[in-house]
């Protein structure tokens, strides 16, 4: 697999490991550490237990295999999720992808902290069930919205957010007498995160 700019890794597709026990609890649980709560995020949130997580991550962070996982969208930009396993310098990016470009650009990244360029609430859902059936890549809404979850950079999430968000956790399998409490935690991590200057503007608005 070639991504203009990452020709230094070994890139692979990563879509089929987003049914693996493990995944989940690898990408979205340091976003729920929030404060101000008393709950300890832990991976039974999303189903999982800490075998799956460590067993998981041995893949996820490989540095012979850097797993991408690619959400192709019909009608806008699509997104492409890379797992940068480089030595020293483990993290994972984001790049979106244009109709009529050749290449995908990049807008952000995870270093243990978010940096760079996030959407809104509306992008997010539009992007998410912009399916591309034509295209390789990630065809479940669900799990469409979940990947791109963590770009999320918008503190006006409209009432509905929590429950979208807790049906697609649902849908990975997170249980149900713990899935409100994960929702919450998440929509707390992201919501909160300032917006660079007075100016911003999401990746998708053409600034």
């Amino acid at each position: 697999m070639l991504i203009k700019g990452y020709d230094v890794g070994p890139l692979v597709p990563g879509e089929s490991l987003l049914v693996q026990p493990g995944f989940w609890s690898n990408y979205l649980l340091a976003m729920c550490s929030s404060g101000g709560y008393a709950e300890r995020p832990v991976p039974e949130w999303f189903g999982e237990d800490g075998a799956d997580v460590d067993a998981l991550s041995e893949i996820l962070f490989d540095p012979e295999y850097w797993p991408v996982f690619r959400v192709p969208a019909e009608d806008g930009p699509g997104a492409v999720v890379i797992y940068r396993n480089l030595g020293g310098d483990y993290g994972t990016d984001y790049l979106l992808t244009h109709p009529g470009r050749s290449y995908a650009e990049p807008v952000a990244s995870w270093d243990g902290d978010f940096s760079g360029t996030g959407l809104t609430w509306r992008e997010l859902i539009r992007t998410s069930d912009s399916l591309s059936v034509a295209d390789e890549g990630v065809q479940d809404t669900a799990t469409r919205f979940l990947l791109l979850l963590p770009l999320l950079a918008d503190p006006d999430v409209p009432e509905t957010a929590p429950a979208r968000l807790i049906a697609a956790l649902t849908a990975i399998g997170a249980p149900q007498d713990t899935v409100s409490l994960a929702a919450e935690h998440l929509l707390a991590h992201l919501t909160r995160r300032p917006r660079h200057d007075p100016a911003w503007a999401s990746p998708l608005s053409g600034s």
